[in-house]
């Protein structure tokens, strides 16, 4: 922010972030979101986060049942983010109508009897120490779902999160933006090992990163990513130099317009050293772990947060104009293409806010320009 001399007020300068920067290029994506950890939400907790653009409520009853709904009471639309848990119950802080584990009204504060009502409730997931919500531009219930995957080391995850502008794709998108990986993040040299498998809502890709540092020379970081939509990415990364293994999640939540909330879970652990008698070598991998846990993640953090600065002032490019060197995005954009909603009969995504005398649509990723 500068000054103007003449008149002494404050001025405008640098990048515009993409929230701000005009209408976004493509609408809130279907599928799994991350709203929340599941350390966030311990017994009788009620928690308020937002998903595209509209509050969802989320808590935890006294037995542990995790729920998530919409965030009005439908008595008198009270918002049941300041609602309270007694036993299994949601209780609304304006009327002090109870809702069971089921979303029925159970009781009123009056002692009369309960009208025939109940919550809308969401669809959620709670995996991985992630809680996941799920939302469809048509409405239609989970055909897929984030799956249960292995858990290294014996330390619990350490957790990170940040919100800031940009679109949740870009970020999925990064992880087969083979050329990034050397410009911002520095790695030497890397190669996709293999073909992008992509299933349905889900897709694969294996990388070999080549790297330098002083005092240590030359060595190799192998990644495996499995993406779940446009929400969640699970990368193992493995470091056979130190024996460092590296278990990481990535969930981008598109929460208005041209911005996200992010999340990142972490693991770590070391293999054992085979020269060493198995009782000694799981000392030394465990030590090795707690030592460098907080350390490994902070370097894990920072490598993820240099992408920052892009996604919260990028615009979607569409088409982009591509290079060789670039990796396989334009697969990864025909893929991504369907958790979208699409407008009958011409191959494109529908913008979801218009201005006056703007075009209502824009090119699906993949789709011509």
């Amino acid at each position: 922010m500068g000054v103007a001399r003449r008149y002494g007020q404050a001025i405008s300068e640098g990048p515009t972030p993409a929230d701000a920067a005009g209408a976004p290029a493509l609408p809130f994506p279907s599928g799994w979101s991350a709203l929340a950890f599941s350390h966030e939400l311990r017994p009788r907790t009620v928690l308020t986060r937002p998903l595209a653009g509209r509050d969802v409520v989320l808590y935890r009853t006294s037995a542990g049942a995790l729920r998530a709904v919409h965030p009005y009471c439908p008595h008198l639309g009270a918002h049941l983010g300041l609602a309270k848990i007694e036993g299994e119950n949601l209780t609304c802080p304006f009327h002090f109508f109870s809702f069971g584990p089921d979303g029925a009204c159970v009781r009123t504060g009056y002692g009369t009897p309960p009208p025939r009502t109940q919550l809308t409730r969401l669809p959620v997931q709670e995996v991985n120490g992630g809680v996941f919500v799920w939302r469809h531009h048509d409405g239609r219930a989970p055909d897929w779902s984030v799956p249960q995957w292995h858990e290294i080391g014996h330390r619990p995850a350490r957790t990170a999160a940040w919100e800031l502008a940009g679109n949740v794709q870009e970020v999925i998108e990064n992880s087969v933006d083979l050329g990034h990986f050397a410009t911002l993040h520095g790695w030497a040299r890397a190669e996709i090992e293999g073909p992008v498998t992509y299933d349905d809502a889900t897709f694969h890709v294996a990388m070999r990163a080549h790297e330098s540092a002083p005092l240590i020379g030359d060595f190799t970081v192998d990644v495996k990513v499995d993406g779940y939509g446009l929400g969640c990415l699970h990368a193992d990364v493995h470091t056979s130099r130190f024996g460092l293994r590296m278990c990481t999640m990535v969930m981008p939540t598109a929460i208005g317009p041209n911005r996200m909330q992010f999340r990142q879970l972490n693991r770590i652990a070391f293999d054992e050293p085979g020269p060493l008698p198995a009782g000694l070598a799981r000392i030394v991998s465990r030590t090795a772990a707690r030592l460098l846990d907080r350390p490994v993640f902070r370097s894990s953090c920072e490598f993820t947060a240099a992408d920052f600065p892009i996604w919260h002032h990028k615009q979607y490019q569409q088409p982009p104009r591509l290079a060789s060197g670039d990796g396989p995005i334009g697969p990864f954009r025909r893929w991504a293409r369907r958790f979208y909603p699409e407008a009958p009969g011409n191959g494109v995504v529908a913008r979801p806010h218009r201005s006056e005398g703007e075009d209502s649509t824009v090119p699906s990723p993949g789709a011509p320009a």
